[in-house]
């Protein structure tokens, strides 16, 4: 026999956490509480009417409101839908009312989707994530897609505690919440427990995704260089939708670096600075509507031998960098050169880890003359190689001096016609801002040679 909404949730209470809830069935016209589960009192706990019941629910809800889900007895389809009512008077009209219509209904508090948690489903080795969504957000396009034990570790260093959730082969949907909550006060809300649902298809570890844009594309990038084991300096995330966490190694160096941390790849457009300057003036100097920067990263400086950024082109692994720090080669002001063997080969290795499971990255480093690390990290090939950077035909050529700059760059790239590509003046390298620039445009590009 297929059970009702009502004993479903109150089985799932016995297993986890669950939003505060108390649910009723129509006996004629009058509402008759069927299971309660409510912080701090009994399971089950028998209020004498339904006003007491809606008022001890109301007084435990931590925004002060609740939710109402009407539903038939024998369909799992959920009918009326009241979302956030915090009268007394207006939740008990429409109790009544629902009751009346011979539905069966269920109270439960209020949870803030977009309170900087996040929702998903974790099933079969599998963990799938979303901020500012229901667990249906697993349906949409961009929802994180992460192994099981490495999205429980992510979760945990953003959020400072592990969801409460087991890998098995059960379907679990489940919320994940800065503020305690719930019928045991956790961080984490289960809302429906299937067993037997059988493994899904193994996880895409693919960004930019919803969740990625939610801390910041550099900050999700590195966090996932350092959860597969890569030296990535120690980073300090103050974001505007999460509270401030850090991850990485300290790299022997006591200074900083301020990286702005758009929320999708915006190559050199937000400041990067040495040294520490106010985040919060710089989130509202350069994004005052707030669209556009994710977070601001504090880094440990690295002290820098060489310097560059490697990517996997349609040849294989380019690696590219030049002596100090990347900066100005990152810009194109500088030329890549030749680089020692033993840096080769430690850059070689860290891709190598990195590729067998992410697939094809790029990323940009730094090595201190002992090792190597990572302070950039993006997922996916490009067809840069040799002197093209962007691979494609056009009708005619027109070209772009990379002494102008990046900005210079990013406006010509938007006003080019149809048909036309660019031909860049200057010793510009592949992994270069510039060659970032020319991709993202997606604009056929190559490098003129010179004689």
């Amino acid at each position: 026999m297929r059970l009702k909404k009502d004993e479903i949730l109150n089985r799932l209470a016995d297993q986890g956490n669950v939003a505060q809830f108390i649910a009723f069935r129509p006996d004629g016209r009058e509402p008759v509480q069927s299971f309660s589960r409510l912080a701090g009192l009994p399971a089950n706990t028998a209020f004498a009417t339904p006003r007491d019941a809606v008022a001890a629910l109301l007084d435990r809800a931590p925004e002060g409101s609740v939710n109402i889900r009407s539903y038939e007895p024998d369909n799992p389809r959920s009918r009326e839908f009241l979302y956030g009512l915090s009268d007394a008077e207006q939740i008990l009209r429409s109790l009544t009312r629902l009751t009346n219509d011979g539905l069966h209904t269920i109270i439960n508090e209020t949870v803030d989707i977009a309170d900087g948690g996040v929702s998903g489903v974790a099933q079969g080795g599998t963990i799938e994530f979303a901020p500012d969504d229901t667990p249906r957000c697993v349906e949409k396009p961009g929802t994180a897609s992460l192994p099981f034990e490495l999205g429980i570790r992510l979760l945990r260093t953003v959020y400072g505690f592990a969801p409460e959730l087991q890998a098995s082969d059960a379907r679990i949907e489940f919320s994940v919440h800065p503020r305690r909550r719930g019928t045991r006060g956790g961080h984490t809300l289960l809302w429906e427990y299937e067993e037997g649902a059988g493994a899904p298809p193994p996880p895409a570890l693919i960004w930019p995704n919803r969740f990625s844009r939610h801390i910041g594309d550099k900050a999700y990038g590195l966090l996932i260089a350092h959860l597969l084991g890569q030296g990535v300096p120690l980073t300090t995330v103050i974001g505007r939708r999460v509270a401030p966490f850090s991850f990485g190694t300290e790299t022997g160096s006591a200074e900083i670096w301020i990286r702005t941390c758009p929320a999708e790849p915006e190559p050199g457009l937000f400041t990067t600075t040495r040294g520490w300057i106010d985040p919060f003036a710089l989130l509202q100097a350069e994004d005052p509507e707030q669209q556009r920067i994710a977070s601001v990263l504090a880094q440990r400086a690295v002290p820098a031998f060489y310097a560059g950024a490697a990517l996997t082109g349609p040849d294989g692994l380019v690696v590219e960098g030049a002596p100090g720090e990347g900066d100005l080669f990152m810009l194109g002001v500088r030329p890549p050169g030749a680089l020692p063997a033993d840096i080769r080969q430690a850059l070689e290795a860290s891709n190598e880890a990195l590729v067998a499971q992410l697939g094809p990255i790029r990323f940009e480093w730094v090595h201190d003359g002992v090792h190597a690390w990572i302070v950039q990290l993006h997922r996916g090939a490009t067809g840069s190689g040799g002197r093209v950077i962007v691979p494609g035909e056009a009708e005619r050529w027109i070209l772009f001096d990379v002494a102008d700059g990046l900005e210079a760059l990013r406006d010509f790239t938007r006003s080019l016609g149809v048909g036309c590509g660019i031909e860049l003046l200057g010793e510009v390298g592949l992994t270069s801002h510039i060659a970032d620039i020319v991709r993202r445009a997606a604009i056929p590009t190559r490098i003129r040679v010179t004689l």
